[in-house]
């Protein structure tokens, strides 16, 4: 099923959604009442939660550029969110207007949404994909319709596998996808972390967990493990903020405690 098809969409708007609540922390419209509560509530644990969202979308736009530059033409961005422009899309094929982009996510009102992610240039292509991501084979087939899995793919799962935990599959499911890509392909993953604020992280896990949500923050280490067998790309795993700054868009966060999130990318030889 594709972004064009099934126009007909249920929004469970009961409980709380993580891309809604992203779409709130980045000033969007695309959220209702028990979003914003929720993410109220993250913001007594730590005030800087809509900087978290902007330094993550920031680093998301200069991975994406890096990768375009070093000829990379296939991205699948996987829990892709509520477009805020520039999406991903738009950022690659502004680098490369061939470049190729899959996205998939789970929420229906992303599917409504769609519509922006499909703009894409002449020369290249976008396709939306509804699906959860802990079904990676399904997600691999309906990718496989537009892109070429004998090139090179950029596999994105940015502010994703934190609300996947440990004895779900989130290992399995990274080596699963990774499995599918052929040589030269990447990994770009962005992941909130509690190493600066154990007691906060373990506070805003139990408030997931009483919505029925999961929230696994892991450390640094329990990071750079989802890249085994990978070649990271300097300067490895590092703060979100701070890889790469010299491509662009860096976020002015007041203060000097770091934006507590980790950024990786690093390609499959």
């Amino acid at each position: 099923m594709t972004g064009q098809e099934n126009p007909a969409v249920e929004i469970d708007t009961s409980k709380p959604h993580p891309a809604r609540m992203y779409d709130w922390f980045l000033g969007g419209k695309d959220n209702y009442p028990v979003d914003e509560q929720m993410a109220r509530q993250l913001l007594t644990l730590d005030a800087r939660g809509r900087d978290m969202a902007r330094v993550n979308r920031a680093f998301m736009h200069r991975a994406t550029r890096w990768l375009a530059e070093h000829g990379v033409r296939q991205f699948l961005d996987i829990g892709t969110g509520i477009p805020t422009e520039p999406n991903l899309h738009q950022i690659a094929q502004q680098a490369a207007p061939d470049a190729r982009v899959v996205y998939c996510d789970n929420d229906p009102i992303v599917l409504a949404h769609a519509a922006a992610l499909l703009r894409s240039t002449p020369e290249g292509a976008t396709e939306y994909i509804q699906a959860d991501a802990r079904r990676p084979d399904s997600i691999l087939e309906a990718a496989g319709k537009v892109l070429d899995f004998e090139r090179p793919i950029a596999l994105s799962l940015l502010a994703l596998l934190h609300f996947i935990d440990d004895e779900d599959g989130a290992a399995d499911l990274v080596d699963r996808l990774l499995d599918r890509l052929p040589s030269g392909s990447y990994l770009v993953l962005s992941h909130t972390t509690g190493d600066f604020d154990p007691e906060g992280a373990a506070q805003a896990r139990a408030l997931y967990k009483a919505r029925g949500m999961t929230l696994r923050p892991r450390s640094r280490a329990e990071l750079t493990a989802f890249f085994h067998g990978l070649e990271l790309v300097d300067p490895g795993v590092s703060l979100s903020a701070d890889w790469r700054p010299e491509l662009g868009e860096v976020i002015d966060v007041p203060g000097d405690e770091p934006i507590p999130g980790y950024a990786g990318v690093a390609r499959k030889p």
